[in-house]
This record gives C-alpha cells, structure tokens and sequence, in this order.
C-alpha cells in the first residue's frame, strides 16, 4: 500500500503536469474570461506601479530626464519637508473622524429605515441619491452651503441667533467642514447596513423580548455583533477611501488657508503637475501606500476582537 507521503508526491507531479492542454472545456473559458482583467492589471495597474517605484528613487521634472538620486526623496521627505508631515497629519485626523462618524450615522439611518413603514422604496432611494453624485458637483454644491456671507448653513444659524464662522477660509473650521461635507455621502453605505440588519433572526429579538431585554439591550448585544463584519467592511473600504481625499480640497481650498486642509493626495498632485516634481510626487504615492497599508493591516487584525463570524462560532462549538 502506498504510503501518504507517496500519494501527496504522485499528486503533486500531476498537477505540475496540467498546462492549457490538460484542462476541460470550463477550465478553459474559465481562463479565457478572466484574461482581458489579468491583461488590464498588469499593463494598467501593475505596471505603472512598478514604473512610479522606479520614478521614485529618480529625481525628474518631465522636462529633464530622471536622475537616479536613490532615496533621496525619501531623506527630503522625513528631513527637510514639513507640507509632507502636515498632508499626512491633516488626512489622519479627517479620516478617522469623518469614517467613524459616517458609520454611526449610516447605521442609525438604516435601523429607521428597517422598519415596515409606507413608501420605504421610495425613502430609501431618497438618501441613496447624493451618493451618485460627482465629488466636482458636491464640491461645488458645499462651496455655496459653506460660504461665510451667504452660505444655506449659516443662514440656517442664524435663525436660531448664531453667527456662523467663514466655514472654508477659517483655520479652526475648515476640516472639520470636510468632515461635515463626508457624511453627504452616507446613503452609500445605507443600503450595506440595511442587508445586514435584514440578515440578523427575528428569534433572537423574540427570545431577547421573552428574557425582558430593553431595546438599547438588544441593540448591543444583538444588533452590533450580527452586522460586526458589515461595519468591519465598512471601516476598511472608509478608511481607504478617505485617506485618498483629492477632489473636495482640490476644488474648494486648495490646501489653504495655511495649509490646514492640505491632503496627501492634493500635496502629491501638486508636485506632480504643479512644480513638475514626478520623482517626489512617485515617491508620496508609495508612502501612501504604505501607510494605508499598515493602517489596513492593523484594522484587519483588530478584527478578532471586535467582529463576530457566527459560522466560526459554531465551527468552535
């Protein structure tokens, strides 16, 4: 009889024997389908990554070829750069305020939009609307909200007797006007938190009701861990996009005033296409990368704390 280590080498030389040639028919389409996506990947993704890596330890201005400087880049970022620190600082801070704060207030919105009520269709594709719209066009729309002198919000505060700041020229308001202008987009989200709130038993709200739990009760112990991995999805993909925050501060400010709403992605656009600095401005997308990266990495692994998986529960039992 053979023994198992002779079964898994027979295995393995089998699969090492299988090309084009030796694979059935879906196999075959199966490959043929997913070409033109590994195609596209590679000549438009992974290429030009691997190019703007090369463009990195270079310093070029487009109209010079590059010169190879090494990480030198990389020096003027952490040694003589500080727009560098204060792009990546004013980025942090908008994306961890503006990410959670869309999260709870999309959850809110889809726990009242849960219920049986008459022209919930319709409702529900009332909020869904703003998240189809262009970031130029909601740019332009905050613009005529977020303006000092005759701006809807600060008409709106008047009438209760505040005097509104000038939202977008005034140091101390002008992120968080940002982080305001984010949650236009909460009804995206919406539609993901309603799947998951639709997809927790109605048992354990019955048995939770039978045991006299309140409904804050149920909301915390029930509520939150069934829709846990919707809100760690929701996290993650927020987190990713918000860092990569471009056309609002590109539109509205421009990074000012004093640079208090200059993002990543803007100070990068500038020294590519402003001061032609294609070497640096490569150089800030890969440490981009890398902070979303690490960021993501530590999100994912703070999973195991926070998100409830009911089929590795079971598994576990």
């Amino acid at each position: 009889m053979a023994t198992f280590q002779e079964n898994i080498a027979t295995l393995s030389t089998r699969k090492q024997k299988r090309n084009w040639y030796h694979l059935n028919g879906e196999e075959r389409l199966a490959w043929l389908l997913v070409l033109p996506w590994i195609i596209g990947f590679l000549a438009f993704q992974l290429g030009p990554m691997l190019a703007s890596l090369g463009l990195s330890l270079t310093e070029w201005r487009m109209f010079t070829p590059p010169k190879f400087i090494g990480l030198g880049n990389y020096i003027e970022m952490a040694a003589d750069d500080p727009n560098f620190f204060q792009a990546f600082k004013v980025t942090t801070i908008y994306s961890v305020t503006s990410v959670p704060l869309r999260i709870m207030l999309g959850v809110l919105v889809a726990l009242l939009l849960n219920a049986k009520v008459r022209g919930l269709a319709f409702i529900r594709t009332v909020y869904y609307l703003p998240a189809t719209v262009s970031g130029v066009a909601v740019a332009m729309v905050w613009l005529l909200i977020l303006n000092g002198d005759f701006g809807l919000l600060n008409r709106a505060l008047s009438l209760i007797g505040i005097e509104g700041p000038y939202w977008l020229t005034d140091t101390r308001t002008v992120l968080a006007s940002f982080v305001l202008m984010s949650l236009w987009g909460v009804g995206a989200g919406i539609i993901i938190y309603l799947a998951g709130l639709q997809g927790v038993p109605n048992e354990l709200y019955e048995a939770a009701e039978v045991d006299g739990a309140s409904d804050w009760v149920q909301f915390w112990k029930i509520t939150l861990p069934m829709i846990s991995p919707v809100l760690f999805f929701q996290l993650v993909i927020g987190m990713i996009d918000a860092l990569q925050e471009f056309a609002g501060p590109f539109i509205m400010t421009q990074g000012g005033p004093g640079n208090a709403s200059l993002f990543v992605m803007l100070y990068l656009f500038r020294n590519g296409f402003e001061f032609f600095r294609m070497g640096y401005a490569s150089g800030l997308a890969w440490v981009l990368f890398v902070y979303i990266m690490v960021l993501t990495l530590l999100i994912i692994r703070s999973s195991a704390v926070w998100v409830y998986y009911e089929g590795e529960v079971r598994e576990a039992e």
